[in-house]
């Protein structure tokens, strides 16, 4: 332990002693993954997760992010420690104006003065990582200023150098960490806390989530100002309004709650399921009513990306979820997850069916989107499927949105909006893949195989007339193949013994002999009963000797 992180470690040593609890709860053993807890403990579950979140605050902004972070990974933590971590406050202290200016300039290569027009010194907000500051730039454009607190970036990295240690600590001496591999997890968080000291990043996804969210009428994404905006500071458009949590009852009244909370969810689908990208910290705080009466989504330090592959996958869960096809939306879950050992897939579907049914009869208003889907992630942890982390990242946004919508509409049930939305882009998806560019692609596939077809079978020809075909077959059990070669013949060996039994005695049957037999030639008779005597014999032993197959094949 290098000696600038003793200090840490005993602090974060102190956190894993008062909350013993948690540590048992989250790596339950023999796999089975985080449990709920027991209507006895429920009370004293939830008190401890809202002293966690307490303890978490005071040891700064590092493990503030950490446990945002762990608000989102439903397949560790119960639902109580869910949600007290997603209400993580980070408001502190503001830092000294001196400082602002010292940084803002140091930032900006001016002074102060010579960058805006004005600038109030009295900060607007102020949070763990930063602070936000009204200001007017010199063409009189009103803006908001974040801007980073001091000497933040060296703190991180030695709290992160502590947590590391420790995490590899775990992983080398404990079940737990060998099974969930914490010094990975601990690595995924660094890379994500550094990405979000980088403003510069932060004004790239308010950009890119601007253009992407063009053309929804309800949604506001402030833009940035790149060339008042560094790693360390950001400056983007001054949006006035009231944050959701602020909303007084009168200021609801005069809201279409319902018409925002519909227009923000389907802003969300087309963000993960279209563009690929979504502000992932949607809590009521960052999403602020304006006084224009629309949303505006705040603070994109925090996005999730989601490849087009997943995009699919996703929209089969989702659509699974709307219609309550509970099976069908676990079997989307495994082929999204990688199984552990121990996995049950049958029990994994039984649960998710009893999940999604139970969802399906709640009341409406306690529809909960963000709440399935966490559940559904704690789920198949406990059976035994990590899902990727794209998904409990989604999970939490979901959570947030659905405690956005409770307060503009505490009535408005996800489900008929998620499913009429998902349909609408996979029509999208489906028009797209038959537009003129891919039907271009096809027709010049199609002329390539035409043109190439003959050459190929002259080929082949020329290779069976000469004797040098071959085929390579691999992963085939030959002994398997010659019985059923075997059994072919014998069957088409019968056919033909009864086919010319049928032939013989329809030629017979032209014959005048004096041994008659129901008034017709009786040798005629003998072979045609003989016949279909055969004829029946082979069809049900062709049916019996089937049958033991095509139950093998339904059990595969």
């Amino acid at each position: 332990m290098r000696p600038a992180n003793l200090v840490r470690y005993k602090d974060i040593a102190g956190l894993l002693v008062a909350h013993r609890r948690l540590v048992g709860l989250a790596s339950s053993p023999g796999g089975d993954g985080p449990t709920d807890p027991s209507p006895a403990d429920e009370e004293a579950v939830a008190a401890d997760a809202q002293a966690l979140a307490a303890d978490l605050e005071e040891l700064g902004p590092t493990f503030v992010k950490l446990g945002q972070l762990l608000s989102t990974r439903a397949d560790l933590l119960p639902r109580p420690y869910l949600y007290a971590l997603a209400r993580l406050q980070d408001d502190v202290e503001p830092f000294p104006f001196a400082e602002v200016e010292r940084i803002v300039s140091s930032e900006l290569g001016v002074r102060l003065s010579k960058a805006f027009a004005s600038f109030d010194e009295r900060p607007i907000g102020s949070a763990s990582l930063g602070q936000v500051h009204r200001a007017q730039l010199r063409d009189g454009r009103p803006v908001v200023v974040k801007v980073q607190r001091p000497d933040l970036r060296d703190r991180i990295v030695n709290d992160m150098d502590a947590i590391e240690e420790i995490a590899g600590l775990a992983d080398r001496h404990t079940e737990a960490g060998r099974r969930m591999g914490f010094a990975d997890m601990v690595e995924e968080f660094r890379r994500s806390l550094l990405d979000e000291l980088d403003y510069q990043r932060e004004a790239a996804n308010l950009a890119a989530l601007r253009a992407d969210l063009a053309d929804h009428d309800r949604i506001v994404v402030p833009a940035p100002v790149p060339d008042y905006s560094t790693s360390r500071i950001l400056a983007m458009d001054h949006v006035t309004g009231t944050g959701v949590a602020a909303l007084s009852g009168i200021r609801r009244t005069e809201l279409d709650g319902a018409a925002l909370a519909e227009a923000l969810f389907v802003a969300y689908l087309d963000q993960i399921l279209l563009y690929g990208r979504f502000h992932a910290d949607p809590h009521p705080g960052n999403v602020l009513v304006t006084d224009d009466g629309r949303l505006a989504l705040l603070d994109l330090g925090m996005v999730g990306h989601i490849d087009p592959a997943l995009q699919d996958r996703l929209i089969k869960l989702l659509m699974a979820v709307g219609e309550g096809r509970g099976r069908d939306a676990a079997d989307v879950a495994i082929d999204l997850g990688r199984e552990l050992e121990g996995f049950d897939a049958e029990e994994f579907r039984r649960r998710a069916a009893q999940l999604v049914q139970r969802h399906g009869s709640l009341a409406l208003g306690d529809l909960q989107a963000g709440a399935l889907v966490a559940e559904l992630t704690q789920t198949a942890a406990a059976a035994g499927l990590r899902l990727p982390p794209e998904l409990t990242m989604l999970g939490k946004a979901l959570l947030n949105l659905d405690e956005v919508a409770r307060t503009l509409d505490p009535t408005f049930d996800p489900s008929p909006t998620i499913e009429r939305r998902v349909a609408e882009l996979m029509g999208d998806k489906l028009r797209g893949a038959v537009s003129p560019g891919a039907a271009v692609a096809v027709a010049m596939e199609a002329k390539q195989f035409a043109e190439q077809f003959p050459g190929r079978v002259n080929k082949v020809m020329d290779a069976l007339a000469g004797g040098e075909l071959t085929l390579n077959i691999h992963g085939i059990d030959e002994a398997d193949i010659m019985r059923s070669v075997q059994k072919l013949a014998n069957r088409v060996t019968a056919g033909l013994v009864v086919a010319s039994l049928v032939i013989g005695a329809a030629l017979i049957m032209q014959i005048d002999t004096e041994a008659r037999l129901f008034g017709y030639p009786a040798l005629a008779i003998v072979l045609f009963l003989v016949a279909a005597a055969a004829g029946l014999w082979l069809v049900i032993s062709s049916a019996l000797s089937d049958l033991p197959q095509q139950h093998r094949r339904r059990g595969r």
